[in-house]
């Protein structure tokens, strides 16, 4: 029986030539990662079971992104423990403050993660490295600690969906319209436990940065991963970032999915996931009048320069609408450095926005954007649940960077194709 490219990445790092959907395995690890809330609990743990060296010094990422830089006594201190736990090991891939981004937009950049690795990280937008054609997906924070401990980790073999891409996108469509289109489409727990494995001749028409988005969310379609299969953007994208050797896995023929589904990239309009779940998704033209307090453009989903480039084509020259708060965040300190080079920064600045250094802050209602009760907030986040972003009365709408640039313009949920 054919194997699904993850089956292929799962079966080469357990040593075995072949496995199948629902098989206990033990895999060996490319990279372990954490951040600054879920690796305090994994260095407790660490500690606890004795264990007095890591596995492989190289192996292991720790980003501070989530409360930096640090909003109180408590993630002063949970971001001191990572910094002197990452001290003591001579942990390579560690960031802070000013050499941090938001995780899973910096491993991609900074090529710590390629094509056939087999990846975990304590926090379950791990996913998004599938992007790169790597397997990878979020464990809790014990899992880590064996995982920094070991080298190793066990998986449940997932069964497989695959989504055969066609078509181009429109103009002002993005990678992030088409990920929350399918998770309107099959629900939140359409792929549970499953690979969302996405191919076809539609791939051309998909950038890394959507790519990146596009497997960033594959968890909120309830999956254990999001992978793409890899071609020559993938390639380009790793070339001068990935400096040593990795293997490309595809799909077999014969490969066994528990369904089919054919996009039509071209039919797929801007989207939006109302209150209070992803999938609660209305198209262009079933927006609605709805007014809306705040916008917030960045995070792991859609903090990357494309996503900067698109707020910006659409903020130029333009001011936010009165009342309306908007806060722009680029994902990495490369991004940022990026839009102050290109103009993006001050574009803008001049349109009435904040601009901030790295952070997941707002995202999980952490800090640098928190709700009121009753407000509303566009974001370019991935999660919608009650009280995701400040007060359980407040509500979230998922949007791409294109709606959230428009809809900041104009107060209201708005089409980018309304206004330009």
């Amino acid at each position: 029986m054919g194997m699904t490219m993850t089956q292929k990445i799962l079966a080469a790092h357990a040593g075995l030539d072949s496995v199948e959907a629902g098989q206990l395995i033990k895999c060996k690890l490319d990279m372990v990662l954490g951040n600054d809330v879920t690796t305090p609990v994994a260095i407790n743990e660490f500690e606890k079971a004795g264990f007095s060296k890591v596995f492989d010094k190289e192996k292991i990422s720790m980003v501070m992104d989530h409360f930096t830089p640090n909003k109180d006594i408590k993630s002063a201190a949970n971001a001191f423990q990572c910094r002197t736990f990452a001290g003591k090991y001579d942990i390579k891939h560690y960031y802070d403050v000013g050499d941090m981004g938001i995780e899973h937009a910096l491993l991609p950049e900074k090529g710590i993660v390629a094509a056939g690795d087999c990846v975990i990280g304590a926090d379950s937008h791990t996913c998004t490295y599938g992007a790169l054609g790597a397997f990878s997906t979020g464990v809790g924070s014990t899992d880590m600690c064996a995982g920094m401990a070991t080298g190793e980790a066990w998986f449940k073999v997932p069964s497989a969906i695959k989504f055969n891409l066609m078509g181009s996108l429109g103009e002002y469509v993005m990678g992030k319209d088409v990920i929350l289109h399918i998770i309107g489409m099959i629900g939140v727990d359409g792929a549970l436990y499953k690979s969302m494995e996405f191919s076809g001749e539609g791939l051309a028409a998909l950038s890394m940065d959507d790519r990146l988005s596009m497997a960033n969310m594959a968890i909120e379609a309830g999956a254990k991963n999001g992978i793409f299969a890899v071609d020559d953007i993938t390639r380009d994208y790793m070339k001068g970032r990935v400096n040593r050797e990795y293997k490309v896995y595809e799909a077999d023929p014969d490969a066994q999915y528990d369904a089919v589904y054919d996009i039509d990239l071209s039919a797929v309009k801007p989207t939006v996931s109302f209150p209070h779940l992803p999938e609660n998704t209305r198209a262009e033209g079933d927006f609605g009048d709805v007014a809306i307090d705040q916008v917030v453009i960045g995070s792991c989903t859609n903090g990357r320069l494309e996503d900067m480039a698109m707020a910006a084509k659409i903020l130029d020259g333009r001011h936010i609408a009165k009342g309306v708060r908007c806060i722009v965040i680029p994902a990495t300190q490369q991004v940022y450095l990026d839009c102050v080079k290109l103009g993006y920064a001050e574009t803008f600045i001049k349109a009435g926005c904040a601009v901030s250094t790295p952070t997941c802050g707002p995202c999980l209602g952490g800090h640098m954007g928190i709700l009121a009760k009753g407000e509303r907030a566009v974001a370019t986040t991935n999660r919608n649940f009650v009280g995701r972003m400040g007060h359980p009365e407040s509500e979230v709408y998922l949007a791409s960077p294109a709606v959230a640039a428009a809809s900041a313009v104009t107060g209201r949920i708005t089409s980018p194709n309304e206004i330009m």
